[in-house]
């Protein structure tokens, strides 16, 4: 594919074939990327209800603490009905236990298994999983087809394009990820070393596009918008997107990509009174899930966007954090109803909504 300019992407996209991982047809090419302590099934929930979103992806889920069955661990691949096609991430550094990691998903009735090789934070590159797996080609690769010849289900790999700008390997690993039988590639346009620092170099994904023949390729970083989505497409020539943080600060994203995919036209993202009406429902399917407890303290800092997006004033969003019981939460929600936000109307157009990623040093988060 050709550098297209952002008018014709639109009219590629159609001409493109529907976009399946294996077997699995994907209702659009919009995926939710995982992403760590926001993409629960709760979230998954919300954006599935939504609508538009292709595939949605668990937290990443640490494959020894699978097999050995903690609470926590399990609930992170909880699923029900709607949230489907699905797929759960798993990282670690023995093929043997990722093997068996993924036979249990299997086993679970899970849609596809992604492997992640892009996580940068250093308790996971430490002890040689996520964005580490980049610096071992031959072990990494024998790891990958470890998985693949494991199970009979679709594995897809999420990775960055490499350590650092001195070891660019996404476009080797992507090549020969292919030849072991990987469903599918996502790539995040950073290094390690970059973090989350800088933009997204789609030069770079381009490259991996480039370096395989038939499976898809999914661009991944920096898509807040529309546009920010269509620049992706037409730079890099990739298959399909994958939204994170986006998606946090604009749940109808999904929505709105399928919608210009197929008219051209987008619906406005939610008002005051939808996000407010999300936000409850989310919190119950979080209180479904854990129990009040838990439910309200992991909530928090969900919560804390979906008030942000909103424009609630400071002392109502501490408020709302400060609360210990469903009580004192529902008690202040009512506030928050009464007050609406602090500038603009209750059923308006709200301004976009930044949601900032980890700062500094890699080696510190």
């Amino acid at each position: 594919m050709p550098n297209l300019p952002t008018s014709s992407v639109r009219s590629w996209l159609a001409g493109l074939p529907p976009l399946h991982f294996g077997n699995i047809p994907l209702p659009s090419r919009y995926l939710l990327s995982p992403l760590a302590g926001y993409t629960n099934l709760p979230f998954r929930r919300i954006v599935r209800g939504l609508g538009g979103v292709g595939l949605g992806t668990t937290d990443l889920v640490n494959a020894r603490g699978l097999l050995d069955g903690g609470p926590r661990t399990l609930q992170l691949v909880e699923t029900c009905p709607e949230d489907r096609p699905f797929a759960v991430q798993i990282f670690g550094h023995d093929p043997i236990v990722m093997r068996d990691a993924a036979q249990l998903l299997q086993a679970r009735g899970v849609d596809s298994i992604d492997i992640n090789m892009g996580c940068p934070v250093n308790r996971i590159t430490k002890v040689g999983a996520g964005a580490s797996l980049m610096c071992q080609v031959d072990s990494t690769i024998e790891l990958v087809r470890t998985v693949v010849e494991s199970v009979t289900l679709p594995v897809t790999v999420k990775m960055r394009l490499g350590w650092d700008s001195q070891q660019l390997t996404a476009p080797k690993f992507a090549r020969e990820f292919e030849q072991v039988g990987v469903a599918a590639v996502a790539i995040h346009g950073r290094t390690r070393e970059q973090g989350f620092s800088g933009t997204v170099d789609r030069t770079g994904i381009r490259k991996v596009v480039e370096a395989v023949e038939r499976i898809p390729i999914i661009g991944n970083g920096d898509i807040r918008t529309i546009a920010d989505g269509e620049r992706m497409f037409a730079e890099t020539g990739c298959h399909a997107i994958s939204i994170g943080r986006g998606a946090l600060a604009n749940p109808w994203l999904f929505r709105q990509f399928v919608e210009w995919e197929t008219t051209g036209e987008i619906e406005s993202s939610g008002s005051f009174d939808d996000r407010l009406e999300l936000l409850r429902r989310q919190f119950g399917y979080v209180i479904e899930q854990r129990g009040i407890e838990r439910g309200i303290s992991s909530f928090r800092k969900m919560a804390h966007w979906y008030l942000k997006a909103m424009l609630v004033p400071a002392a109502l969003r501490n408020q709302l954090q400060s609360a210990k019981t469903c009580a004192e939460f529902e008690a202040t929600l009512v506030d928050i109803t009464a007050n609406g936000p602090a500038r603009g109307s209750r059923t308006g157009i709200l301004p976009d909504l930044y949601i900032p990623v980890p700062a500094g040093p890699n080696e510190n988060w």
